[in-house]
């Protein structure tokens, strides 16, 4: 099984948001389906950066990233994840080694919730920096921690 990473095709969005929705952090979030999948096609019509992990033609991993998200100027790492089945064989790591590639030279920003520590240490083996934590910003009683990496 090979993995690669490539740009999201509208025909992606559905099953990508199949998945998503079984994962427990965006069962919290309450993530469903069809405003996903939208959601995913409206952001990659509008410009955003939408990354998919593949193996043998199946999407397994989603990178997406405004561009300008974060004040205006600088690229905002939304939403990383990898399918439940496939986790654990580097898929998000390859995932922000393409993401870095391609908004480099940047200041990279992201959030994650303050229950999610597998992706805290993703995070921090690839060089980010906590700087900061939002309460209840998302969702009521979750802190959300906001992470920074330069891009160079």
């Amino acid at each position: 099984m090979m993995t690669t990473i490539r740009d999201l095709t509208d025909a992606d969005a559905a099953p990508i948001a199949g998945w998503m929705v079984r994962v427990p952090l965006w069962q919290r979030y309450g993530v469903t389906v069809e405003p996903m999948t939208a959601k995913m096609q409206a952001a990659r019509a509008s410009g955003h950066l939408m990354l998919v992990a593949d193996i043998d033609g199946d999407p397994v991993g989603l990178a997406w990233v405004i561009p300008d998200g974060m004040f205006g100027r600088s690229p905002y790492l939304r939403t990383i994840g990898v399918h439940p089945d496939y986790l654990g064989r580097g898929i998000g790591s390859a995932l922000l080694r393409a993401v870095e590639d391609r908004v480099r030279p940047a200041l990279l920003f992201l959030l994650t919730s303050d229950f999610n520590v597998d992706a805290q240490r993703l995070y921090e083996r690839h060089g980010f920096t906590h700087i900061g934590t939002v309460p209840d910003y998302v969702v009521p009683g979750v802190n959300e921690f906001l992470y920074l990496k330069r891009v160079e």
